[in-house]
């Protein structure tokens, strides 16, 4: 019995574990998405900072990634940048992918 509670937790564990990268990667995407977007509207330092956690807070709004994409097509076509949701949503495949390595280099 004793087997199968161990085997439990260590699935627990495991299963807070991939929650908690999942969300470390996703922020840090998030993030990097913010910076692209704020250079694409020539926004100072000071404002690259703020939009990149307005960015990464946009993301609670809903599950998924759909609230993000919203307000970067949003503030993107607010600023007149030529940038269509199909370049935003590469732009996230390819940043999930930075942010991971990423991460995985901090290890």
């Amino acid at each position: 019995m004793t087997d199968f509670s161990d085997r439990q937790r260590g699935e627990e564990a495991k299963f807070a574990m991939d929650g908690e990268t999942a969300f470390k990667v996703a922020a840090r995407r998030n993030r990097l998405l913010g910076e692209w977007a704020a250079g694409l509207m020539n926004l100072t330092d000071e404002e690259t900072d703020a939009y990149k956690k307005a960015v990464v807070q946009a993301d609670f709004e809903e599950a998924g990634d759909e609230d993000v994409i919203r307000k970067l097509l949003g503030d993107l076509t607010a600023a007149d940048a030529n940038v269509s949701e199909a370049d935003i949503r590469a732009k996230l495949e390819e940043k999930t992918i930075e942010a991971k390595r990423q991460l995985m280099s901090e290890s």
